[in-house]
């Protein structure tokens, strides 16, 4: 696969952060699931459970951060750090649990459908 030298990136990897763009929240929140976290450290969370494959920009990250506060499915507070500046850790809340799991069944219907259609797998045929 051809590189893009100025970036790094191949057209493979621009194609499959524009599938995950639209999927940053359901994301963080799943990191969220396991432990309350800080930003940066959710930033290497996602980097490093990709294999670096995938990292999202410090920018969409805040983005999201303060959707998912306002949106009332994350809460933040602040960690008591003895060295160092104090975090900002994020937490998910029971409405961020609900819309994760309903984000993650979206997700594997449209995956579902996106397979039939490139021939990965057969079509589930209407009330079956």
């Amino acid at each position: 696969m051809t590189k893009d030298t100025a970036s790094g990136a191949t057209p493979d990897d621009a194609f499959a952060a524009d599938l995950l763009r639209g999927h940053t929240d359901t994301i963080v929140l799943g990191v969220l699931r396991r432990n309350d976290s800080y930003g940066f450290e959710i930033y290497k969370l996602i980097r490093d459970a990709t294999g670096g494959a995938y990292e999202i920009k410090e920018a969409t990250l805040y983005a999201s951060y303060r959707r998912l506060l306002r949106d009332g499915l994350a809460e933040a507070y602040w960690g008591d750090e003895s060295q160092g500046g104090r975090r900002k850790y994020y937490r998910i809340t029971d409405a961020g649990r609900a819309a994760f799991t309903q984000n993650v069944a979206a997700w594997v219907a449209t995956r579902t459908i996106i397979d039939s259609l490139l021939g990965s797998t057969p079509a589930a045929k209407k009330g079956s």
